[in-house]
């Protein structure tokens, strides 16, 4: 769910974001003229849901956000500098941000956007009764907002440091001062300055998109006037990878990034495939009161009762890679390796052992229980990740069986998994990406009040990841990254949650090529004579 740069792979903050740009690797022999006036098809696994970009986290979400709705600002997705968006210019001087909108930004209603509209937006996301998922992880908490219509300039006033604040608004979607008006209208409708607006919506089948004449506020410049930009867009929810990977084939689609087995077969097609690394395979634990993962004993054991690198294998389809830091999507702010020195090892007899020490005594059965009550396990993982995924989840639930562990592994789209994350809670473990590119962006991740209060969908409480975040917030930028990687390693070395696989994730294009460091670029699409 890129919850995005809100990103492209799990809960994507541009996560994932900031899941968020240019870039991505490409193949593809790029010769073919491109055309103006097409119509661009493409499927998501997902269906969005609630469309309102402010209230929600999943990729899906995020990905189809990016055409009805600008940033602030944008990120390089090759060199990590930031650039232009919604604002020409813009400069920090302590805790105080302050932008420049660029002149003429309309709203596709055709209203203008002011500084006071942005502020609003700043505000909203702010205030912690609206629950966004982007307070602290895009806007920093406690950072206050006031827009100079006149001057046209925005001030953030942050409450404290903020290392990668500019990193951060280049993920936050701004919304028009009519959606910020009829809020609930935004759920199934958009209201913003993008490339595109929305002109038909059939949750769970479609969504159709139609392009904005005159837009050129874009990423770092990007206007609609480009040469081989798509007039339409749709959007197609397709859960079943195969399925898309045929539509591509047949020229049924125009792009689907696929995961699985079926990639292999596109790649000896010939098909274009923009390519994004991204963290596929991380394990969280509920630390809830109440849920036998509350307990660090037995969050361990079951840890260390999987062999983690066999699992990435099979995840994977052994096309992927050891984890090294959470916030792993391009441009990754803080380089190094904060996993594999802190992951701990497989070990099945520790785990044991660990489970007797917790009061989970085995039966002659080998099930384990305490005081009559069985050591079952809720498990759900995200359907993104094809076959592979499913292989993956059984091999878990083998390896925790055979210490005596019950559990029940269950598929959900990314929408069911998001609701039952943030909202009803049952369940005691998930494999879940949150996809961000600067650590700060994990922090209502990893702490602060938990769901459905705040972003803290696992209920972790680390003070003494509390402690690292507070020193290395103190320090502006990459000169933080050693305090950052050492606060990830902390986590990871106590189970608290479990960062196994990472993954060169392809999304596959026919009769068009584009970008997606993080997430799909709408201005980045160039349909493709055929």
């Amino acid at each position: 769910m890129k919850l995005t740069t809100v990103g492209v792979y799990g809960l994507c903050l541009g996560l994932a974001a900031a899941l968020a740009g240019c870039g991505g690797a490409s193949n593809g022999s790029g010769k073919a003229a491109v055309v103006d006036g097409g119509t661009f098809t493409f499927a998501l696994s997902s269906d969005p849901g609630n469309l309102d970009p402010q209230l929600g986290a999943g990729s899906s979400l995020y990905t189809v956000t990016q055409f009805a709705y600008d940033a602030l600002l944008s990120v390089n997705g090759e060199t990590g500098e930031v650039r232009s968006g919604l604002a020409k210019s813009w400069e920090v001087r302590g805790t105080t941000v302050s932008l420049t909108l660029a002149p003429g930004i309309t709203c596709a209603d055709g209203t203008k956007l002011t500084a006071k509209d942005v502020a609003d937006n700043l505000g909203f996301v702010a205030d912690p009764a609206n629950k966004s998922p982007f307070l602290g992880t895009f806007f920093p908490a406690g950072a206050k907002s006031v827009g100079d219509n006149a001057a046209g300039t925005v001030t953030i006033t942050l409450a404290q440091p903020a290392p990668f604040v500019l990193n951060g608004l280049a993920g936050l979607p701004i919304v028009c001062p009519g959606g910020l008006a009829k809020r609930a209208a935004l759920q199934t409708g958009t209201a913003g300055t993008g490339p595109y607006k929305l002109i038909e919506a059939a949750p769970g089948d479609h969504y159709t998109y139609s392009m904005r004449d005159g837009y050129t506020w874009g990423p770092d410049g990007a206007t609609t006037a480009t040469k081989g930009l798509p007039k339409t867009v749709v959007v197609k929810v397709i859960q079943n990878e195969t399925t898309a990977a045929n539509l591509l084939l047949s020229g049924g689609l125009n792009a689907a990034q696929i995961a699985g087995p079926d990639a292999d077969r596109l790649e000896k097609a010939g098909l274009f495939s923009a390519k994004t690394p991204a963290l596929v395979g991380e394990q969280w634990y509920n630390h809830a009161a109440g849920r036998v993962t509350a307990d660090p004993k037995v969050r361990m054991a079951l840890t260390q009762a999987l062999d983690l690198g066999r699992l990435q294998k099979v995840l994977t389809s052994s096309q992927g890679t050891a984890a090294t830091t959470l916030a792993a999507n391009e441009p990754v702010a803080c380089r190094g390796d904060s996993v594999s020195h802190a992951l701990p090892a497989s070990n099945p007899q520790a785990a044991a052992a660990l489970l007797d020490q917790a009061g989970w005594t085995a039966g002659g059965d080998g099930k384990r229980t305490k005081g009559g009550k069985p050591l079952a396990l809720t498990f759900l993982y995200q359907n993104n990740n094809g076959s592979g995924g499913d292989a993956a989840a059984e091999l878990a639930v083998q390896q925790w069986k055979a210490i005596g562990v019950e559990a029940t592994a269950r598929s959900e789209d990314e929408t069911t998994l998001t609701s039952t994350l943030f909202g009803a809670g049952d369940w005691d473990v998930s494999w879940v990406s949150v996809n961000v590119s600067t650590p700060d962006q994990l922090v209502p991740f990893l702490s602060g009040p938990a769901a459905p209060q705040g972003t803290n969908f696992a209920a972790i409480a680390d003070p003494d990841y509390d402690k690292a975040v507070k020193s290395a917030m103190a320090t502006q930028g990459v000169a933080g990254c050693r305090d950052w990687l050492a606060a990830e390693s902390g986590l990871i070395a106590k189970a608290s949650l479990v960062p196994f696989a990472g993954k060169v994730v392809r999304m596959f294009g026919k009769a068009a090529e584009f970008q997606t460091p993080g997430q799909l670029v709408p201005t980045s699409i160039r349909m493709l004579a055929k």
